[in-house]
């Protein structure tokens, strides 16, 4: 695949005086079938890891597969959340094995700063189709919410196989979201606001699974 069909223009970073990733490959160029052609006659200035310059974007979602978390995340969009592309962003990085978008389809991509092109996506229309895509593959729904019985996140154990699900900017995770849940955990806050921002703290949990379960000698 070529940089037109796996790039486009957005995928690039810093492409006006202050270009980021590395230019054309000099020397001989490496083999291997991950390498793309075009990448390493033209450079390679995608928003990736530097392990990855170079290669194919379906030999980096490849690589990542085989190494993925065992955890989902779900965030839940009613209102067209613009928070939905920072936690994009946020469970690529920590290598989540999917993230469930739980009621409309659509979502603003922004945010995720085209790191949905190797993340794996589901929608699910609603909570109930969430539920039951956790029950078939055995995950663990873990709610977060701040809910006065929920359980600190700061005390709790992780389940290992689980979908952590975050509720929307304002109004928060749903009564059925919190129902249909075996755990609810809350975020430590010790100041004025009621809540925090939905993608901070989806980012919080997310590192604190990555804490209590994640082979740290794998990280970049």
């Amino acid at each position: 695949m070529g940089v037109t069909e796996q790039a486009g223009p957005s995928e690039w970073v810093g492409r006006s005086e202050h270009p980021v990733g590395v230019g054309p490959w000099q020397g001989s160029w490496p083999t291997g079938e991950h390498y793309d052609p075009e990448l390493l006659e033209h450079g390679d200035r995608r928003n990736v890891a530097d392990a990855y310059r170079y290669w194919r974007r379906e030999a980096i979602v490849a690589d990542v597969d085989s190494r993925r978390h065992p955890f989902h995340v779900a965030i839940e969009n009613f209102q067209h959340d613009h928070n939905i592309g920072t936690v994009v962003r946020t469970a690529n990085a920590f290598a989540a094995a999917a993230v469930h978008i739980v009621g409309k389809r659509r979502w603003n991509r922004r945010g995720a700063m085209v790191t949905d092109r190797y993340q794996h996506l589901h929608h699910q229309p609603d909570g109930a189709a969430l539920t039951e895509f956790a029950t078939e593959h055995g995950l663990a729904v873990v709610a977060v919410d701040n809910a006065p019985t929920a359980e600190p996140l700061e005390t709790v154990s992780l389940p290992r196989d689980c979908v952590l699900v975050f509720g929307q900017e304002g109004p928060g995770i749903s009564q059925a979201a919190r129902q249909n849940a075996a755990l609810v955990v809350s975020i430590a806050q010790f100041g004025t606001t009621r809540s925090i921002n939905a993608g901070v703290a989806a980012g919080i949990v997310m590192h604190t699974w990555i804490q209590q379960h994640a082979d740290l000698r794998t990280a970049w």
